[in-house]
């Protein structure tokens, strides 16, 4: 069976035929990993990091054509699409330098003490080693970024792990043609064939083939609440439960508060609704909830949000299916709210049709009495809540169920004064932000994205930033070891010259 990738902007099949994969080539593909994964996990920190740059390099070599594929098979532009390369490539080599420091392992030593009281201590040493093969779901949104060659297939290598990698069927050629940039590196630096592996699919069956495979042993998700929840809950109920690591999106709601709506509201107006529909508002931290003060400034902040998003465009989302989603989401949040202002034109090609950006309304005693209304609707709309009164304010952020980012505006003298409203938010996302808006996600060592339920499925972790290695990490202890049997990264002469926790101090 085959399918092809369909132009968003068009609705006109492209050239390809992808194959659907079968079960039996997906058992291949995890048994490969399988196979692949006692030699890949003992390479050594400059062997992982020239592999990825050597992937960074091929992806690279792929020149035009790869941005051209991606523009006909998700009709986003090609200044995103290059940018979004330079992310994918940045991320590959940001962490081939993380693993030539090594320090990531996070090598403790407590030494013996043969002479304690009552009792002896024994040698102790402990470190992260990789969890073993991966398997990764590439992402609708981001068909560079967060897909084959993503930050989840980056990080999951990088911590020694091969990969099984479910290309998104929204664009399989420019997966493919990643997947071979990947398969170039993995032969011309040596590895086993098995330290990467994709397969493609439509349905859900081949995803959920590589979840309940034995020799999967992590998961890497980002796209929606039910794909992920549904993955989570088949990976718990395996014979081996294994970690989900699931990025569910998110409404990222935006706090304005009146004193600097006095000053600066109008420009806020207009950067608001910028963020909002910006990439067609297909990003998971494009502010769908925004809460003001009806008095102080916020009347005029509201008419001025109205003004810009009426003259933004309506522009073709990435799939007919994403689409068609928004539209319900719309239409479910206007059974509790208003549509405050839509975009004035839709265009519809064979089936498709561009999203209106839209600004709906409601109050906040509306909004807590409906909570639902601050559920993700994919796309570029946002909700934005009136409050009479700090304490609505505060009660809204109080109510909020998990979200992957915060933000709240306001002047150095009233962010002070509402340090309450951000100490409720510090438990309700993993990203919090003073004056600026969360649709940029630096890839870096300290970015965070990740939060509380339903945002992900695991509070602890990251996907975008090095701290996402250690998903795919596990710790272990080696008791009373000879020297020589020891990791190199535990070894008394410490030959990595890495950080490590001796007898209570980091030290090298």
């Amino acid at each position: 069976m085959t399918f092809q990738a369909i132009n968003p902007a068009t609705g006109e099949a492209l050239d390809g035929a992808f194959s659907e994969s079968t079960s039996q080539e997906v058992d291949q593909a995890c048994q490969l990993a399988a196979a692949a994964f006692p030699v890949y996990r003992k390479l050594s920190g400059e062997a992982k990091a020239q592999f990825l740059e050597r992937i960074a390099d091929e992806i690279m070599a792929l020149g035009p054509e790869l941005l051209e594929r991606a523009n006909l098979e998700t009709a986003l532009p090609l200044p995103r699409l290059t940018g979004e390369r330079g992310r994918t490539t940045g991320q590959l080599r940001l962490f081939a330098q993380y693993l030539r420091e090594g320090s990531w392992v996070d090598a403790r030593i407590d030494t013996a003490l043969p002479d304690r009281q009552p009792l002896p201590r024994p040698d102790l040493r402990q470190m992260l080693i990789p969890l073993g093969p991966v398997g990764i779901f590439g992402a609708s949104n981001f068909p560079l970024a967060f897909s084959v060659a993503g930050g989840d297939t980056t990080s999951a290598l990088a911590s020694g792990c091969p990969v099984v990698v479910k290309a998104h069927p929204a664009h399989p050629g420019t997966s493919e043609l990643v997947g071979q940039a990947i398969r170039k590196a993995v032969e011309a630096s040596g590895l086993p064939e098995g330290v990467f592996q994709m397969v493609q699919g439509t349905g859900i069956d081949v995803g959920m083939a590589i979840v309940l495979h034995p020799q999967i042993k992590a998961i890497g998700f980002t796209g929606s609440f039910r794909g992920g929840k549904a993955i989570y809950d088949a990976a718990v109920r395996r014979p081996e439960p294994i970690p989900v690591y699931s990025e569910m999106g998110s409404t990222n709601p935006v706090f304005f508060l009146p004193a600097i709506l006095k000053q600066k509201g109008l420009d806020l107006a207009k950067a608001y609704v910028d963020s909002v529909t910006l990439g067609v508002g297909q990003f998971c931290t494009n502010p769908g909830l925004a809460i003001v003060k009806q008095s102080d400034g916020g009347d005029a902040f509201v008419s001025q949000a109205r003004l810009a998003m009426s003259q933004t465009q309506p522009t073709p989302m990435l799939t007919k299916g994403i689409y068609q989603a928004y539209t319900a989401g719309i239409e479910k949040l206007n059974s509790f709210s208003r549509v405050l202002i839509a975009s004035k034109s839709e265009t519809a090609v064979d089936g498709f049709a561009a999203a209106q950006p839209t600004l709906l309304s409601t109050t906040a005693d509306v909004l807590l009495e409906n909570p639902e209304l601050t559920e993700e609707v994919f796309g570029p709309s946002s909700l934005l809540v009136t409050a009479d009164t700090k304490e609505e304010m505060l009660a809204v952020a109080q109510g909020l169920e998990g979200h992957l980012t915060a933000t709240v505006y306001g002047t150095p003298e009233e962010l002070l004064e509402y340090a309450d409203l951000l100490e409720i938010l510090e438990q309700k996302v993993g990203r919090l932000l003073i004056n600026g808006f969360p649709t940029g996600v630096e890839v870096s060592h300290a970015m965070n994205h990740g939060g509380p339920y339903p945002a992900t499925t695991d509070v602890r972790s990251t996907s975008v930033g090095t701290n996402a290695i250690r998903r795919f990490a596990r710790p272990v202890c080696y008791q009373n070891f000879p020297d020589a049997l020891l990791p190199d990264a535990l070894k008394a002469d410490n030959p990595l010259a890495i950080f490590r926790l001796v007898d209570g101090e980091w030290k090298k």
